[in-house]
Parts: structure tokens; C-alpha cells; sequence
């Protein structure tokens, strides 16, 4: 199965790494042993968007590819339609799946932010580097997540990055404030594409122009350094995160859609 949208082609940089993608012909399966209560690396990928009949199906293909051997909280489901085909969901909303439709950003080149931040932005390195970031990017967490539970699957995200840094893979930026982190992200990239991940910044240092300075710097770095061709950003549609990242360059190319459905362990 031959993937058209570049989200998801990008999503799948991160299993091809230490993952299992396993094509069965009008739907992938995409497995992150390493970490099983990460919702979107551990998904099916369909060829085209539900139809009428497809509800049952689709979780029956879950629970068989991932929710059982996993022992999984969640259903995540998604298909491969740039323009953003919604199709027939609405079994999917009666039984408690949200819909997920995001933008996703390409630029070959950035501008810098409308309003910038004397943050000192450099890679994260050192072991304290990294337990502050870790220590962000649990606290910048959706609501509903318990914090410990949060903590582990973060912490083994984070040793995934680690080692995808170590073979040269990507990096891990962090925007330094007197010494305190007060946003991070990553990129990491495979074929010539380059993605982003889990951009934040402190909850009490928003609007400081951190975020904007920081993915300026970092994706700047990452283009000149690299040498890949395009960089790519997913963020919630019409969202202010979206927003931010078309004022230093990135345009809309496309939308991705899917759907999940979580409950804490």
C-alpha cells in the first residue's frame, strides 16, 4: 500500500526506526512494541476513508492486529486522504471516538517570527537537559491523562528519540531561559522529509514569542545542516499552534484525518 499523504508518511519515520509497519493490502498496520500505550504508534492505516458497514470491521481489525496483543487502552484509526474525505464516521462518534482533523505544514525555508524571544535555543544533550524536558512535556499534557501513566509513555518516547538521535536521525531543541527550559521539539528525518515533534513551551511562559523563535532556530538549523528538502509540521486545523507555524513560513499542503478513542489503564 502506497501512502499519499505526506502526515502520514512522516508519522511512519518514527516505526521504521525500531517499529513494525506491516502492509495487508488496504490497511497498515503500525506497531510500536516499545511503547504500547502510544496511541498514534500503535494504529491501522486504511487505504480509503469508512464507508457504510466499515465500523465493525475496522475495530474487529484492531483488536486483532494491536488491541490484543498490546493489551491497549485506545482505538486509533486512521486513512490515507490529503484532502481531508471525512466519510462515514458517525458509528465511530456513537461509540465514543473522537475526530482528529489536523493540517499538515510543509516550508523549505522559514522567516523569522513576528515577535521574537532572547531565548538561548541549542540541542538538548545533557542528562539534565533531558528530565527537563521530560518534566515539560508531561506537564503540557491533554487533560485526561493521569500524570503517571503519562510519564512512562513519555519517558519511553524520549528513549526512542535518544537513540534515533544517536543514529543520526535527528535532534532535540530546547529553548533555554537563565538555564530554565521553557519550550522544546524535535526533528527528526528519513528520505529527504523532516518532521517535527511535540512542539511546547511552559504554561507560564506563553506568549513570550518562545515557541516562534524556538521552531524559527531549530527548523533553520535543521535545513542547513540536513540538507533535506522539506520540513513538515501537523498541527489541530484553524488551532493556534497552526497559526504560529504559517507566521515563520510553513504552509498548509494538506489535511490528515482519523479517529481514536482512549480511556486511562
Amino acid at each position: 500500500m502506497i501512502i499519499r499523504s505526506t502526515g502520514y508518511r512522516t508519522d511512519l519515520i518514527f516505526p521504521m526506526f525500531d517499529g513494525r509497519i506491516v502492509d495487508r493490502g488496504d490497511y497498515l498496520v503500525v506497531q510500536t512494541p516499545s511503547n504500547p500505550s502510544f496511541y498514534w504508534g500503535n494504529f491501522l492505516i486504511f487505504k480509503d476513508p469508512p464507508s457504510q458497514g466499515d465500523h465493525l470491521r475496522w475495530r474487529r481489525l484492531f483488536a486483532e492486529e494491536i488491541g490484543h496483543p498490546l493489551r491497549t487502552t485506545h482505538e486509533t484509526l486512521g486513512w490515507d486522504s490529503p484532502e481531508g474525505t471525512i466519510g462515514w464516521v458517525r458509528p465511530f462518534l456513537e461509540a465514543g471516538f473522537a475526530l482528529l482533523r489536523n493540517t499538515v505544514l510543509a516550508a523549505a525555508g522559514l522567516r523569522p517570527p513576528p515577535h521574537s524571544s532572547r531565548v538561548e535555543v541549542r540541542p538538548v544533550e545533557s542528562e539534565a537537559d533531558w528530565e527537563q524536558a521530560l518534566a515539560l512535556q508531561v506537564l503540557c499534557r491533554d487533560a485526561g491523562h493521569a500524570e503517571a501513566d503519562y510519564r512512562l509513555y513519555r519517558r519511553r518516547q524520549i528513549r526512542r528519540y535518544r537513540a534515533m538521535i544517536a543514529a543520526g536521525w535527528g535532534r532535540w531543541y530546547g529553548a533555554f531561559l537563565d538555564g530554565r527550559l521553557a519550550g522544546d521539539l524535535g526533528i527528526f528525518h528519513h528520505e529527504g522529509l523532516g518532521r517535527f515533534q511535540s512542539v511546547e513551551t511552559h504554561p507560564d511562559l506563553r506568549g513570550r514569542g518562545i515557541a516562534g523563535t524556538l521552531v524559527y532556530e531549530a527548523a533553520h538549523r535543521t535545513l542547513a545542516e540536513t540538507g533535506i528538502t522539506s520540513l513538515i509540521l501537523v498541527a489541530e486545523a484553524e488551532s493556534p499552534a497552526e497559526r504560529l507555524y504559517r507566521s515563520v513560513g510553513f504552509e498548509p499542503i494538506e489535511l490528515q484525518v482519523g479517529l481514536e478513542r482512549w480511556q486511562e489503564a
